[in-house]
């Protein structure tokens, strides 16, 4: 065996300073190609695999699943086989270094990965091979059985409600422990400590102390969540925001967009607009008659930086959490266009494959908190930005039309906006226009 050779982990980007380690693509004892991906990690971005600059054999994991791993910390060693390194990297210097890269940007011409279906289960070791600290769960009614692999969500989903995977049986195919089963497990287990502080009630009364007091439960402020509450927390701390909001008849715009779809099917287009791409379209718009709102302030040269583009930011409900991808240059897309566009993020965001430049560089977000069922809200920024505008639910209400009661499609609109980059007069210039473009479509196409 050759020289046994440390890779540590690459610096991801994004200022981001640590990754949780998800699953292991190649197992203890099994060979690695140059640039091949040997770990799956969840930064606070998005979901990545990391690329081992070495050829060889895997001598060890450093950490198992799970696990929190810093840039520059040891990852995997590798008994690197003759002429096992990779050719256009240096010596490895691993904070930062130029060999540690993502997939994509290997230190080398790509070598093709072997499919994934060839891969052990992540942490199973070869045979003869002594298993790595990522071992694989099974459930616990076929340890002999071929190995299953967990998803990435059901591990999280366990980790926060504090299940052992190790203890559970899957519903699955071969045993596997699918989502359902952790959250029977979580509905059971609440179940459990209600009767269970039933009992102690009862018991108290007959005079006999209680067996055991429910345990607290406690979530880890980290990976995405951890860096949401930093940036909401800096956010609070540095931008003074002030909010308006206004309720608005979105009637027109629903029957125009009704219209615009009706011409859709007629043309064979395949996708109907979105009334959130609409809501966009009507953003960006009133974006470029209020460009101070598309601004970011730089507090160490104390100016107001107004920004040439648009890159909006929508916030997208996951089973990971709350994310906003966002979509670039937004300001020269058509409503189709921006539609076609968040369709393909939202589903990005859902499956866990945003890259970190679909998460970051927003200069404005809307907020559709709507779809929660609830009329009002004031958002807090999302920095750097100056401002976020707010959506919410589209009702049927009391409407004065025309000198007379009316039942009509109304929508509170909020505004959030940094009140160091503009005053009420023009916070309020933009809601306005906002919401006449709601009421009256036709005046958007103006701004067209």
């Amino acid at each position: 065996m050759g020289e046994v050779r440390e890779f540590t982990l690459p610096d991801l980007g994004e200022g981001l300073t640590e990754a949780t380690i998800v699953r292991w693509l190649v197992a203890v004892g099994e060979t690695v190609r140059v640039d091949e991906p040997v770990v799956e990690v969840e930064t606070a971005k998005a979901l990545v695999e990391v690329p081992c600059p070495y050829a060889g054999v895997v001598t060890s994991h450093a950490a198992g699943e799970g696990a929190e791993v810093a840039v520059g910390a040891p990852l995997v060693t590798v008994a690197v086989s003759p002429g096992g390194k990779a050719a256009a990297a240096p010596e490895p210097e691993h904070v930062g270094g130029s060999g540690n890269v993502l997939v994509g940007y290997g230190t080398a011409e790509p070598t093709g990965r072997r499919p994934r279906a060839a891969l052990r289960p992540p942490g199973l070791a070869a045979p003869g091979a002594g298993t790595g600290a990522g071992e694989e769960l099974r459930s616990g009614a076929d340890r002999g059985a071929p190995v299953p692999v967990i998803s990435p969500l059901v591990r999280r989903l366990a980790r926060e409600h504090g299940l052992d995977l190790r203890t559970m049986t899957g519903s699955g195919p071969d045993g596997l422990i699918l989502r359902a089963d952790v959250e029977r497990a979580v509905r059971t287990g609440r179940e459990s400590t209600v009767r269970e502080s039933s009992t102690q009630h009862g018991a108290a009364q007959r005079g006999r102390a209680p067996e055991r007091a429910p345990r607290e439960r406690r979530i880890p402020l980290r990976g995405r969540r951890g860096t949401a509450a930093e940036r909401l927390a800096r956010s609070w701390a540095e931008i003074p925001d002030a909010s308006c909001w206004v309720d608005a008849d979105a009637t027109e715009l629903l029957a125009a967009r009704k219209e615009m779809n009706a011409a859709t099917a007629q043309d064979r287009s395949p996708a109907s607009i979105s009334l959130l791409a609409l809501l966009g379209r009507v953003c960006t718009a009133a974006l470029a008659r209020f460009p101070e709102l598309n601004s970011t302030v730089d507090t160490e040269a104390r100016e107001i930086v107004v920004l040439p583009e648009v890159h909006l930011g929508f916030a997208a409900q996951t089973d990971r959490g709350l994310v906003v991808p966002v979509v670039r240059d937004a300001h020269t897309l058509s409503a189709e266009e921006l539609t076609a566009e968040m369709a393909r993020l939202t589903e990005a965001a859902r499956a866990g494959t945003l890259t970190p430049a679909e998460l970051t560089g927003g200069t404005f977000t809307l907020n559709n908190y709507g779809v929660f069922g609830v009329d009002g809200s004031t958002p807090i920024i999302n920095h750097p930005e100056a401002a976020m505008l707010g959506v919410g639910r589209i009702a049927r209400k009391p409407w004065v039309v025309d000198d007379e009661l009316a039942v009509r499609s109304v929508v509170q609109l909020s505004l959030t906006f940094d009140h160091r980059v503009c005053d009420g007069g023009t916070a309020g210039g933009f809601l306005r226009h906002v919401a006449d473009c709601v009421e009256h479509p036709a005046r958007l196409l103006r701004t067209l």
